[in-house]
């Protein structure tokens, strides 16, 4: 029988911002933060299978929202924010990797708050997302992408379960000068893409580019690469992926070998699976190769600073399994 795989796969379009007003707070809070000072703040998320999830609150309404780096913007599930105005209402679609997204809609956030962290005026995508509620067995408010992120140096920690988020000036340098207690052990430049953190890679000597991903559950290998780096792909089993607009594919699933991104930044076998990214990276203007998930983070304690276009690693404790 079928496994089945259910991997987020996001879109990006264009949007005019639209004014909601509701009658009711339109700032998201976090009410299991941890507030370090000023700047800082730590975050407890729970693993739903690979994805990461943080309790919020907007409009009243508390649950679950996907941390998602490779979302360009803060996305609301429609089922929970259904007092939507006709004026709000999108004309195109958007470009799926599966299939275009229609009936989209979209909401201002006037205010995002991190008790003393304010965030204002960002624009949120409105859709259907009762799909992964129900794949997931879990109550999703949304989706938490760059716009909400980019102001912050963001410290993805899969040892402790937590997101660190402290505050970056203008040039991307911390005004929090003392955030982490582990020491940085390397660190890797990467291209901002509009909203897309793109690394540049190697398998078998062979040049790729990936796309960084919080919420591809497992990475993603296009069918189109070069065979020398194909071939440190070990298929395993046919799985069936669902995407964004719902609509299944079948695909092969197995180990990625060999990913280096730098004589010091390289992986054990990766969870892949080869699929067509044609459509994605006509959504997203890029030529990726691949997308790098779940099992990045999984081997990787990654500090992402959006503003220096740079990751930083932190090491696992030696005992850490």
């Amino acid at each position: 029988m079928l496994r089945f795989l259910y991997v987020i796969l996001l879109f990006t379009f264009n949007a005019h911002l639209a004014n909601a007003t509701n009658g009711v707070t339109d700032a998201i809070q976090f009410p299991k933060a941890e507030i370090i000072n000023e700047y800082t703040t730590r975050i407890p998320f729970k693993l739903v299978d690979h994805l990461i999830v943080i309790e919020a609150e907007l409009y009243n309404k508390k649950g679950n929202f996907i941390i998602d780096t490779g979302s360009e913007t803060l996305i609301l599930n429609k089922v929970h924010f259904s007092a939507l105005y006709e004026h709000q209402k999108k004309d195109q679609t958007a470009s799926g990797v599966l299939q275009s997204i229609d009936n989209l809609y979209e909401k201002q956030v006037k205010e995002f708050a991190l008790k003393n962290f304010k965030i204002h005026n960002k624009a949120s995508h409105v859709i259907n997302l009762s799909h992964i509620e129900t794949n997931k067995k879990i109550k999703i408010l949304g989706i938490i992408g760059y716009n909400i992120l980019k102001d912050y140096e963001l410290f993805i920690d899969l040892y402790l379960n937590q997101i660190t988020l402290t505050k970056t000036d203008a040039t991307g340098n911390t005004l929090d000068k003392h955030v982490y207690l582990e020491k940085i052990i390397d660190s890797l430049d990467f291209k901002l893409k509009n909203h897309t953190i793109i690394v540049n890679a190697t398998i078998n000597d062979q040049k790729l580019l990936f796309g960084l991903d919080t919420a591809a559950e497992f990475n993603q290998i296009n069918k189109s690469i070069n065979k020398k780096a194909l071939k440190y792909f070990k298929p395993t089993k046919r799985l069936v992926l669902t995407g964004a607009s719902n609509k299944k594919i079948e695909v092969l699933a197995g180990k990625l070998y060999r990913v280096k991104l730098s004589e010091s930044v390289y992986f054990g076998p990766m969870n892949t699976v080869l699929i067509n990214l044609n459509k994605m990276n006509e959504a997203f203007g890029t030529e990726l190769d691949g997308i790098l998930g779940y099992e990045f983070f999984a081997q990787k304690r990654t500090i992402i600073n959006y503003k220096k276009e740079k990751l930083y690693f932190i090491d696992y404790p030696l005992n850490f399994q």
